[in-house]
């Protein structure tokens, strides 16, 4: 498969880039970065784009490809809901309606989060829901919703954001516990990458994998 990449260098996206190095399903990755990451494979290739949203001038370079792991996505904490509807929305499906129509045979997966809820209270959990209703009605071959709830960070990946960095080390010595006791609502990085190659591979049963469907999915 031939894998295009979005939010390599975040903490899921650094999980997933690293499973699809390891499985030898994926020939090619390509990952889309804002500066070059420094990583170095033979089955990986970057495009630097600064700006998401300046995608469409360089659109003859993203067909081709079998799926699109969009793992690319910021805190809400502390943003307005017009600032991150343009970054979580605006961004998203400024990516996606490029891909669509060049790419008649891909799977897009997209990462939101538990609680995701066109009804919620919560801002993010709408912006998310109004997301993923926009990609869903795209013409992918698929397009699948991963809605992770706690996730275990494995083989050195770590999260860039502060807040989630001092969380992770205060729930560092239970996390194995949290992911083997109560996998309806906790994961890991590696079940996470596993489980969205799964499916780009050979689909999943239903759109929405929430944290029990990704333990599945990944087959670990």
């Amino acid at each position: 498969m031939k894998i295009l990449m979005f939010g390599a260098t975040g903490m899921v996206g650094q999980g997933v880039l690293r499973e699809c190095l390891l499985d030898d399903r994926i020939t090619e990755i390509v990952s889309v970065v804002r500066s070059t990451s420094g990583q170095q494979s033979s089955k990986l290739s970057e495009i630097v784009l600064p700006d998401l949203a300046g995608i469409e001038a360089v659109a003859d370079r993203f067909s081709g490809f079998d799926a699109c792991f969009f793992c690319l996505g910021i805190s809400s904490v502390g943003m307005s809901e017009a600032d991150y509807t343009r970054i979580t929305y605006d961004l998203t499906l400024a990516v996606a309606n490029v891909l669509a129509p060049l790419n008649s045979k891909m799977t897009f997966i997209y990462v939101t989060g538990a609680g995701t809820s066109r009804d919620s209270r919560q801002m993010w959990s709408r912006v998310k829901a109004r997301t993923e209703d926009a990609l869903a009605a795209l013409p992918f071959k698929a397009t699948y919703f991963f809605r992770p709830g706690f996730i275990q960070p494995l083989h050195g990946v770590v999260s860039k954001t502060r807040w989630y960095m001092t969380a992770y080390a205060v729930i560092r010595p239970f996390s194995s516990v949290l992911v083997r006791r109560f996998p309806g609502i906790a994961t890991t990085t590696a079940r996470l990458g596993q489980a969205m190659i799964n499916a780009a591979a050979d689909g999943y049963s239903k759109p929405v994998l929430e944290s029990a469907d990704i333990n599945i999915a990944s087959g670990m």
